[in-house]
This record gives structure tokens, C-alpha cells and sequence, in this order.
């Protein structure tokens, strides 16, 4: 019996048995598992098996409107360390069974990350390096205070990752993103990184840039054992 999947989530499955190039990507604050699954058909040319699994924690945004986000946020303070460990718990659980659920490839794995989602690829992806062929940051940030608890390993060098952020950003300044890639530097992490004339969002020289750099640092077939 396969396990149950606690989270709700939205899935663009290829057509074929797969294993399958494969991307989870996770949503920011006060968005839901439909935010980003619009990148699939660019992904790969919609040949990616992709996963947006929602965040466990629900607010009110508006009449009769939920938003929902993975950890509570509160004027730019560090997540709150229980609560962290609570979203992350969750997203745990949402990746071993959605292993044994799709025919996800293993050695081409990425995890995303938008805003907040982009806080949980971080110290999800690089606790766990070996895990993940690839790590996307995008309008996002990696904490000092989750930075400061990371330690260099030799895996982080084979775990590419593509940092994106704009100069305009009203919500996470763009400091923000230089100081995260210093700090994916310092740990040996192959880092691209890259600003656009944009604010907190995906315009379409980023998607461009992350299709991109997905095709040459992730999907590139393998060498030959």
C-alpha cells in the first residue's frame, strides 16, 4: 500500500513511464499547491514531472480567502525554530511519498523554492545534498541564523544551484539574494546567480535563465558509468 500523502498538491505528470527529470516546487507565503505549477509546460518542455505540494499552515488573506505558507512569518525575523521544524516535517513526509508514488528519477531531482518556498529549499536542500541534483532560489533568502547551523561537506560541490532575485523587490531586498549566494559559495555550492529589472516575481528572462540553467547544470544526460 503505498503511504498517505498529508499534503495537498497539485502534479504535471508526462506522458510515459518515466523515471522522469523531476521538480518540487514550493510555494511563498499566502499563495497555494496552484501557484506555480504554470512553470511546468517550460520545464524541460513539459517533459518534467513536477510537484507543488501546499504549505500546512492556512490564514484568512481575505473574506472566505485562505493563503497558506509553511512556516508563520513575522516582520523579517528568522522563522521560529519549532514552527520551521514543523513545516519542514511536512515537506518531509510529502517527498518520501511522492518517491513511492511517481516515477521520479532520482539522479535529476531539483528542489524549488519561491519567497518563503525558497526558505525551505534552502535548508532542506542543502541539510540533505545528496538527495537533490539541483537547487532553485528564486525572490528568496537563506537565513543567518539557518546559514550559521550549515556546515561545508563535499556533496554541496556536486548540488548546482540557481539563485534569482529583483533589484526592485519590495519584500525581500536584493542584499537579500547577494548575501544567500555568498553563502552557498562559502559552502562550496556551484552557484548561479542572477538579478533582472523586476520585483517579488518570476518575469520571463528569469524563467528563461532557469529553464536554462536546468537543461546545462541538471538535465544534461548523464556521463557513462
Amino acid at each position: 500500500m503505498l503511504p498517505p500523502v498529508e499534503l495537498l498538491y497539485t502534479a504535471h505528470v508526462p506522458a510515459g513511464d518515466g523515471p522522469f527529470p523531476s521538480v518540487v516546487a514550493l510555494h511563498g507565503w499566502g499563495a497555494n499547491a496552484h501557484d506555480l505549477l504554470g512553470l511546468a509546460p517550460y520545464l524541460h518542455g513539459g517533459r518534467a514531472l513536477v510537484l507543488c505540494p501546499q504549505g500546512p499552515v492556512r490564514f484568512e488573506i481575505g473574506p472566505g480567502q485562505a493563503g497558506f505558507g509553511w512556516f508563520p512569518i513575522s516582520s523579517g525575523a528568522p522563522p521560529d525554530p519549532a514552527e520551521f521544524a514543523r513545516g519542514k516535517a511536512a515537506l518531509a513526509r510529502f517527498l518520501d511519498a511522492a518517491r513511492d508514488r511517481y516515477p521520479m528519477d532520482p539522479r535529476k531531482l531539483v528542489l524549488l523554492g519561491f519567497s518563503q518556498g525558497g526558505v525551505m529549499a534552502y535548508d532542506f536542500a542543502l541539510r540533505e545534498p545528496e538527495r537533490f541534483a539541483g537547487l532553485a532560489a528564486l525572490s528568496s533568502w537563506l537565513p543567518a541564523a539557518l546559514a550559521g547551523t550549515l556546515e561545508r561537506r563535499s556533496a554541496h560541490a556536486q548540488l548546482p544551484a540557481f539563485v534569482a532575485h529583483g533589484e526592485r523587490d519590495p519584500m525581500i531586498a536584493s542584499e537579500r539574494g547577494r548575501e544567500s549566494r555568498d553563502a552557498l559559495l562559502a559552502l562550496g555550492v556551484p552557484t548561479t546567480y542572477r538579478e533582472y529589472a523586476m520585483g517579488h516575481e518570476i518575469r520571463p528572462e528569469a524563467l528563461r535563465d532557469l529553464v536554462d540553467w536546468l537543461e546545462t547544470k541538471v538535465f544534461r544526460p548523464l556521463p557513462l558509468a
